[in-house]
């Protein structure tokens, strides 16, 4: 069995730390999915490389959205890439196209 070093263990842990997530507040053990209640209010917790721990408040669902994944205040100003053309196929399921 190949054992990993504990430095690049340490690495990838610290890299998570900060990390948000959002937890639904439902009384009991309702559905705890976003998509079942996006009108119940979500704690936020923030990952501290040991344990989740409280961060703060979001009233719904489109709430706790804009806070875990905000937009780019600088939306990029250059031309949008252009899409590459499709290349001929040279797979078994594709059919001979008129004149090939």
């Amino acid at each position: 069995m190949d054992d990993e070093p504990l430095s690049d263990w340490a690495k990838r842990r610290d890299a998570k730390i900060g990390r948000l997530r959002a937890v639904p507040l439902v009384p009991g053990d309702g559905p705890k999915g976003s998509h079942l209640n996006p009108a119940a209010p979500r704690a936020v917790q923030r990952w501290n490389g040991y344990t989740w721990e409280p961060h703060g408040t979001a009233a719904d669902l489109a709430a706790t959205q804009r806070l875990l994944y905000p937009r780019d205040e600088n939306p990029p100003t250059g031309p949008a890439p252009q899409p590459q053309p499709l290349r001929a196929g040279r797979g078994r399921h594709r059919k001979p196209r008129p004149g090939e």
